[in-house]
């Protein structure tokens, strides 16, 4: 019996070590594994929930937007939110600092050297006094020692997807820094839209075009269908935007990611449009959808200013990016909130 007792001692030192580490290890993970579906708002985003759709912008600069007030960061490239999620800073007494930063290292798995060694996955350096975005832990409050907690999926896809000396902006409702607003929407113009010099339709439509605002990089299209409103940035600043119509039928619900590639032998396309074969890709929520082609006379039933139709089909080429969303991307909107990043400056606005 005694032999028998001690022959199980090393498995049983075995079990409880091995629970012991599965149970630290899943402290390694905070929120939710997965995304969000693309379609759900920020606002409805529980503790440890986030929403991640990289193909709405493969490429371009990136950018970080930290909203303390919300508990939320926004994640933007080429202009396009790309991602969005519940985040902890810190709490009274060690409160993340407001302002712009860049960001100075990153270490896939840091340890804290202020506070007991403990595990910050993903680190992203922001100052080299302590503060970083990284995993951890998401109360729905201000819980950290000043840091940006993230849930550990999301930290992880930005840490892969972000570059060192990424822009990010931590701002408090009523306390942004002078050279943010957030949330960042389309930013009317100084001024009226310039109205189109030719028409579609019974009206004429306003449209902005300034392509010498960018004339190299990423070209990326976003059609919001609640304000009827087409928005277009190239390598993350605005070249130019256009009140759309949208004639016969229902627009699309939801939001849907279309990759622009060169046209099939034989395959009708929109006239004076050269890449024009919009192929859709898996959203989270819209999976079924990838591979799918947007056909020309869904195309044509977004009515827009001629010159400026032209002067954008002209533009695109192979992976050339189409966000077709019903969120809002107009101040003042009553439909949901999608925030484009504008290149102007508070003051022009």
């Amino acid at each position: 019996m005694t032999n028998k007792t001690s022959s199980l001692k090393p498995l049983v030192l075995l079990l409880v070590l091995t629970v012991s580490f599965t149970a630290w290890g899943s402290l390694r993970i905070w929120g939710d594994v997965s995304s969000m579906p693309a379609d759900t708002r920020v606002e409805e985003l529980a503790e440890g929930q986030w929403v991640w759709i990289p193909d709405a912008a493969p490429q371009g600069p990136i950018m970080v937007v930290v909203s303390l007030s919300e508990q939320r960061a926004h994640v933007y490239r080429n202009g396009v939110e790309i991602g969005y999620s519940d985040v902890s800073s810190g709490k009274k007494g060690h409160e993340t600092p407001i302002g712009v930063f860049t960001t100075l290292q990153k270490d896939r798995d840091h340890h804290s050297s202020i506070y007991n060694n403990a595990s910050m996955p993903y680190t992203q350096r922001l100052t080299w006094g302590g503060v970083a975005l990284h995993a951890g832990g998401l109360p729905g409050y201000p819980s950290s020692h000043g840091c940006v907690h993230l849930p550990t999926k999301f930290a992880e896809a930005l840490f892969e997807a972000s570059p060192l000396g990424m822009t990010v902006i931590v701002s408090r409702e009523g306390e942004s820094p002078a050279q943010t607003v957030h949330p960042l929407e389309v930013s009317p113009s100084a001024g009226a839209l310039a109205e189109s010099d030719e028409q579609e339709g019974s009206a004429t439509l306003e449209y902005e075009l300034s392509p010498w605002m960018s004339q190299q990089g990423p070209l990326s299209i976003v059609l919001s269908t609640s304000d009827e409103y087409l928005v277009v940035m190239r390598n993350g600043i605005e070249i130019g935007k256009a009140k759309v119509r949208i004639k016969n039928g229902e627009p699309l619900k939801g939001t849907h990611v279309y990759v622009a590639h060169k046209p099939v032998a034989g395959e009708e396309t929109p006239e004076g449009s050269p890449h024009a074969r919009w192929m859709a890709v898996a959203v989270t929520g819209h999976e079924e959808e990838a591979g799918q082609v947007l056909s020309p006379t869904q195309l044509s039933r977004i009515e827009m200013p001629g010159r400026f139709r032209r002067e954008i089909q002209g533009m695109i080429e192979a992976g050339t990016t189409l966000v077709v969303t019903e969120s809002a991307i107009t101040p003042h909107s009553t439909g949901m909130e999608l925030a484009v990043v504008s290149d102007r400056s508070p003051e022009e606005t």
